[in-house]
């Protein structure tokens, strides 16, 4: 049984308990606990063979699939730090954040290793490169081959603590990426469920709650639809693994809502979690395309988690999937889960503030009324890997406390709640007016003609910034003029929130996660 709160130990008293239960279903395999514990024992065995042991960085630079599982977890039974990898990244990027996260090994799709072999000689810290087989073609040469390192003997245990670090790595609005420290035992209790969010049995007191999930849990089956390197999905999936649920992945390129719900009907999938409107839109619109066409009374969540989730989806989705709850996780990758987000009559989203959660105001805790940027203390991270100047200004001690601040600004409202805003680096300012992007932009994706949007600040003389809509059109929808745009939205927004100008594109740029890409927006509303 688990003696201290650290994921490998917790994984493996799961493991022990529900050996036979199913942990993985994907295209290429179907891996229960008993075999999924082993695979990973196997793999830390193998690194460690080639000099990787505990505290070395670990990347996975791999698209979702079981090595994304299985390299995450032997990274914590050796006590590594495993970290996630942009897999859109090039090769300028990669060496950033390969050596600014002191890169012992990286386990890399085979597609990826001409990119690898570019780049593996400037990082100075690189022990091993590891390819994953993918069907691809690819020369591996330089790399081990993972299909022969996960058959090496197993050997251990090795020495692991709570405080062991995962690496979370923020691509942020602007800057190159942060990699977010989080020890185990707050992962667990920030991110991973630990603190019973959404679990009725309320938050994991000793390690040993963790066998009693898993054996008298109902095994539930839960689909992340986002890339295991987006903080949401891992999230989600060690919060599943935690409680013993299955995790079904799918292993394609392309986000495919028809093949989406073709795998939840044919896998019983009961959990589905994504991120944001991205995501949402095209399954809302796959599902209004094909009336009836899936079997869907098993589905019993539909969960956001790490980008805007507009109502109107929310409802749509809803009506089209009754037997599922809808719900929308708030958090960042700086404070982990700050709770669900509520609508109120406004219209606005709100989470509760508490002794946990509140506002930071010039280097204070927030009053009521004021408007400042959401943060929270106790299960924290411990700053950024390799950037103390960023540290310090994200997690700050106040009255002798340390908080993590996020970018997320918001207001104490005189009923407890905070009614949040958005992101505080992305906010427009117009004439003195505030304006955050993420409303405009959930307006503006319920016109009929407008697939998605992203809004930024364009320089103005008179008004400092105006606010500029880069929209993608709906297929087979005449375009709308700026006049008809504007009168749709009179209702929804105040004068100074409507866009002044809308710039079509084939495709509003977004992560591959789904979130808006800022820098790129700022950029295309710079040059208009």
């Amino acid at each position: 049984m688990a003696k201290q709160f650290h994921l490998a130990d917790l994984f493996e008293t799961v493991a022990k308990t529900v050996p036979d239960r199913l942990a993985i279903i994907s295209d290429s395999a179907r891996l229960t606990y008993a075999e999924l514990d082993d695979r990973t024992t196997r793999l830390a065995s193998g690194l460690a063979a080639h000099g990787v042991g505990h505290g070395d960085k670990i990347g996975l630079y791999l698209f979702n699939g079981p090595a994304y599982l299985e390299g995450f977890i032997a990274a914590c039974k050796l006590g590594a730090t495993p970290y996630n990898v942009n897999y859109r990244y090039r090769s300028d990027e990669l060496r950033y954040l390969f050596t600014n996260a002191d890169s012992a090994a990286i386990i890399h799709g085979a597609e990826f290793t001409p990119i690898i072999q570019e780049v593996r000689g400037d990082i100075p810290t690189l022990k091993v490169t590891v390819a994953v087989p993918d069907g691809s073609v690819a020369d591996i040469s330089g790399s081990l081959d993972y299909a022969e390192l996960i058959t090496h003997a197993p050997v251990g245990p090795w020495a692991r603590f709570e405080d062991d670090i995962i690496l979370s790595y923020t691509g942020g609005t602007t800057g190159m990426p942060k990699g977010v420290m989080w020890p185990h035992k707050a992962f667990l209790f920030a991110c991973a469920g630990g603190a019973g969010h959404f679990n009725p049995a309320g938050p994991v007191k000793v390690p040993e709650d963790i066998a009693d999930r898993a054996a008298n849990g109902y095994p539930l089956k839960m689909f992340p639809l986002a890339p295991l390197m987006h903080m949401a999905a891992i999230w989600a999936t060690w919060s599943a693994m935690l409680n013993g649920l299955t995790i079904i992945l799918d292993e394609g390129r392309a986000f495919d809502p028809e093949r989406i719900f073709e795998t939840v009907e044919r896998e019983g999938a009961n959990l589905i979690q994504f991120v944001g409107d991205a995501m949402a839109t095209p399954l809302r619109d796959a599902l209004r395309a094909n009336p009836g066409r899936w079997k869907l009374d098993h589905v019993m969540n539909l969960g956001s988690g790490g980008a805007v989730f507009s109502q109107h989806l929310k409802d749509d989705l809803k009506a089209m999937i009754p037997t599922a709850s809808i719900t929308d996780g708030m958090g960042s990758s700086e404070t982990g889960v700050s709770g669900m987000a509520e609508k109120s009559s406004e219209g606005v989203m709100r989470l509760a503030a508490n002794d946990v959660q509140q506002i930071i105001v010039d280097g204070r805790i927030g009053t009521v009324g004021e408007t400042g940027f959401i943060a929270r203390t106790g299960n924290t991270p411990v700053g950024y890997y390799n950037d103390p100047v960023k540290t310090a200004e994200t997690f700050q001690t106040i009255d002798g406390t340390l908080w993590a601040v996020s970018g997320d600004a918001g207001r104490l409202d005189p009923d407890g709640m905070i009614t949040m805003f958005g992101r505080g680096s992305t906010c427009i300012n117009s004439g003195g007016e505030k304006i955050f992007p993420e409303e405009v932009e959930e307006a503006l994706r319920t016109h009929p003609a407008i697939f998605d949007a992203v809004v930024a600040g364009q320089k103005d003389d008179r008004w400092g910034e105006r606010v500029i809509a880069i929209v993608s059109r709906r297929a087979d929808v005449a375009e709308p003029g700026l006049d008809e745009v504007k009168a749709f939205l009179a209702d929804k927004l105040a004068g100074y929130k409507i866009p002044k100008a809308l710039i079509w594109v084939d495709e509003v740029k977004r992560s591959p996660a789904g979130k808006q890409d800022y820098r790129w927006a700022k950029e295309m509303a710079a040059a208009a």
